[in-house]
Order: structure tokens, then C-alpha cells, then sequence
């Protein structure tokens, strides 16, 4: 299966977003004709995503719906497709019609560039409410105006814990806290006799699965960007209050004994996944792991539950990101183009099946609330989660998340030890991101 969220999806949205530049429409160039009232769709379209197995079936059952909706209209699809390939793609002036990507981070950088299309006249033509998406996830598909993406759906991030762990540690229940998830991660941790780690309560490593600074962020409610797009990173002590969180519990275990343990860990998105093995009693996951477990680890009981957080007010909340899908400059059919993206982001019914397909968060408030939709108590706390107050996600930028991978670069060598000056640092990576932006205009 491919997916690509965490520190690895940061460093190919970050290589993507230099691809980019090369993209921009040369001046009097228009980028794709306007909406034309009255026209059918007809013809063929091709479409880019990024999954494989399980759920590129959901998505070769769900374009079956739209081919027999709409029978003037033949689909290719191409499944596997990562940002970079489609962005090439487009910059050599071919690509798909129709782009599905993993990352709402690099939408700042497909609008301004103009390497998807605004959809804004086929929205006003079609009299699209985008109230019915969430104020959250409307944040995500539109960058300074321009709104150049749908969102298909979205993942919502939680703790996932392992219930025979807790039970056999006489643990009523998970840890709502910051405070009390080290408390945990010490009590629930298994060393062998020389000290090195059998079993971690919970692995606090940047960079380990999806241990990302943009997912653990809403703990203590930092912010990443200014009012004016420059980084806030370095004057907002919510990140110290984080990063010292982490370093502290990294300390705990010893760095290299951690690095040891997570060398022997199996890959994120196979069976031998540490959570699935036990390896791990508490993980940040989103939604998705729910169904990886089910097929892969149908013996591990879990639980899920928010994120623990630093103040027990913000408790409940998260961060939510998702899947974009857009209209390629280069598409050689717009209306059909269109077509499939309104199908797969407006139509309640193939937002439900696509959700109970692929088991990520519908888009939605009228998915949210369908009676088809599959929801059990595990998927009911991701949803809880997605609608809190106190949720949130990364803000766009038009350097895409290169903000957030100056960050992720730091982190790695500050929780290693080679670098100790934690607000000297900060600083530097604000110097950096504000070099990025003001050469990004």
C-alpha cells in the first residue's frame, strides 16, 4: 500500500514544491478556459491517486458510480501516483486530468503556481455550498483567494493504545494529559536486563511513524505562521513547552537505546507495524490504522482516544489534514475533469461509500451525519475529534511545507543531542522559512 503522511511526506512535498516554480502559467497564458454554462460532460479523463490495494479498490468502485452517472465519460486511472511524479508530469505540460494528492501542505503552492486550476467559476456555475464542508477543512483547499482544490476526505489524528497492555498494568484508561502520558510511557515501558528497550510505553522520537511536529503541535496549541505568512516558530513558547516535553522523555530512554529500538522496528505500513506487534502501548495514528489493524492484527485490542494535551481545556481537539484533488492546468478536458472532482467531493452518497471504503473522516456535514455512513465507537472518537473547537491543521503557505520540514530538520538533531541551544535554534529556522517565503514573493 502507498501512503505518505509524517516526516516522509513532508520531504517529498517539500521536493515537490521545488518542482513547482516550474510550473507557473508564462504571462497573458490562461490556465484553463472558464466554465461553460450549459456543456455536458463527455469524453475521456484521466485521473492520478496515490493508493494502492485495499484502497485503490474503494476508488476503482467509486469511479465505476461516476462512469454509469455520466456514460459520455471513460476514466483511466492510474493508481500509486505520488506528488512528485504528477508534478513533473505537469510541469512537462502533460499529467492527468484530474490530480489526487496526499498532502493539503503543498495546496499554497498548486494555487499560486497555477499548476491546478481555480475552480471558482465551476463552483459559482454549479451552485456549490461550500458550507457544508467544515470551517477547518474549507482552510485547506483555498490559499490567498484562490480556491484550486476539493477536499476528497480527511484524516484526523488520535492516540491509539493497547487495551491488553493497560489491563495487565492495571490502567483504567488513557492518559488525557501530556503530563500523564510520560507518567504512562515510564510505567507501561519494558527494558531488558542490560537497559536496552524491550518495549517502549510510548516512542517519543521525532520522526518515528507519525511523530511529526505538525501532528503533535495541537498538544499545546503552538502556531506555525504569522498574519503575514513569516514563521511564528521561534516567537511562540508553545513549541519550547513541546519540544522540551519531548527531549525530556527522549532523555529518559537515552537517545541511542531509542535509535537501537527503532532500528528493529518494522516498516509503518506493513503487518510488522510496532503497534500492531506490541512494541508500542501508546501511538499517534490516524483514523486509517483502524482498518490496517483489523486486516492485518485482528488479535490487537485497541483503544483510541484525542491526543493527550499540556492544558486539559484544549482536550478533545487534534489536528485534521486530508486528501485535495484538483483540475491539472494541463487537462485536456476540463468539463469532464470537473465533472469527476464534483462527483467525488459534492455527492453525499460517494462521499459515504468512499469513507466506509477507505475508512478515512468524510468531508462533509451531510456524510457526517448519513445513516449509510459505517461508524462504530473507535471511528465515532475520530469524528468527535474533527468537529472539537480546538482542532485544527497546518496554515497553507506558498512554500508549501518547507516551513514545517526546516522545522522536522532541526528537531532531529536537537533530540540527537548534537545541537543544544533550543531557542537559538528556533530562531534559525524562523530566518530560514522567512528566507523561503520572501523568495517565494
Amino acid at each position: 500500500m502507498f501512503r505518505t503522511h509524517g516526516p516522509r511526506r513532508l520531504l517529498v512535498t517539500a521536493l515537490a514544491a521545488g518542482l513547482l516554480a516550474t510550473t507557473a502559467c508564462t504571462p497573458g497564458e490562461q490556465a484553463a478556459p472558464l466554465a461553460s454554462p450549459g456543456v455536458e460532460a463527455s469524453g475521456e479523463v484521466e485521473l492520478w491517486h496515490f493508493f494502492t490495494d485495499r484502497e485503490a479498490n474503494a476508488i476503482a468502485e467509486i469511479v465505476k458510480d461516476f462512469e454509469a452517472k455520466h456514460p459520455k465519460v471513460k476514466v483511466t486511472v492510474k493508481g500509486g501516483q505520488d506528488d512528485t511524479k504528477m508534478l513533473q508530469a505537469i510541469g512537462a505540460g502533460q499529467g492527468p486530468d484530474v490530480g489526487l494528492s496526499y498532502s493539503t501542505d503543498i495546496v499554497g503552492k498548486f494555487c499560486s503556481s497555477g499548476a491546478w486550476t481555480d475552480l471558482t467559476p465551476y463552483l459559482q456555475r454549479d451552485g456549490i455550498d461550500l458550507k457544508r464542508y467544515p470551517e477547518v477543512i474549507r482552510s485547506y483547499t483555498e490559499f490567498r483567494g484562490k480556491r484550486c482544490a476539493m477536499p476528497f476526505l480527511a484524516d484526523v489524528y488520535g492516540l491509539y493504545y493497547n487495551k491488553k497492555i493497560f489491563a495487565e498494568a492495571g490502567v483504567a484508561g488513557p492518559p488525557k494529559t501530556l503530563a500523564e502520558l510520560t507518567e504512562l510511557a515510564k510505567k507501561l515501558t519494558v527494558r531488558k536486563p542490560d537497559g536496552t528497550i524491550e518495549r517502549a510505553g510510548f516512542l517519543p522520537s521525532f520522526g518515528f511513524y507519525e511523530n511529526s511536529p505538525s501532528h503533535l503541535a495541537p498538544t499545546v496549541g503552538a502556531n506555525w505562521l504569522n498574519a503575514d505568512g513569516t514563521s511564528a516558530i521561534g516567537s511562540d513558547p508553545k513549541w519550547q513547552e513541546l519540544i522540551r516535553w519531548q527531549k525530556d522523555l527522549v532523555d529518559w530512554y537515552g537517545y541511542d537505546k531509542l535509535e537501537k529500538f527503532r532500528a528493529g522496528l518494522g516498516d509503518e505500513w506493513s503487518a510488522d507495524n510496532a503497534f500492531h506487534k506490541g512494541k508500542v502501548a501508546m501511538n499517534v495514528d490516524g483514523e486509517w490504522r483502524m482498518a490496517f489493524l483489523r486486516d492485518q492484527a485482528k488479535d490487537v485490542s485497541f483503544g483510541v482516544a484525542p491526543l493527550p494535551v499540556a492544558d486539559p481545556a484544549r482536550y478533545g481537539g487534534g489536528y485534521v489534514t486530508g486528501n485535495v484533488i484538483g483540475v491539472s492546468r494541463t487537462a485536456k478536458n476540463n468539463e469532464a475533469a470537473w465533472a469527476l472532482v464534483r462527483f467525488l467531493t459534492t455527492e453525499t452518497a460517494a462521499i459515504v461509500k468512499l469513507s466506509n471504503g477507505i475508512r478515512n473522516v468524510p468531508s462533509t456535514t451531510d456524510a457526517l451525519t448519513s445513516t449509510e455512513l459505517v461508524v462504530d465507537p473507535e471511528f465515532q472518537v475520530f469524528l468527535d475529534i474533527f468537529a472539537h473547537p480546538a482542532t485544527v491543521t497546518t496554515p497553507p503557505s506558498a512554500i508549501g511545507a518547507a516551513y514545517q520540514e526546516e522545522l522536522s530538520g532541526f528537531l532531529q538533531s536537537y533530540q540527537a543531542g548534537t545541537t543544544t541551544d533550543l531557542a537559538g535554534g528556533l530562531a534559525k529556522v524562523d530566518q530560514q522559512i522567512n528566507n523561503l517565503v520572501k523568495l517565494a514573493g
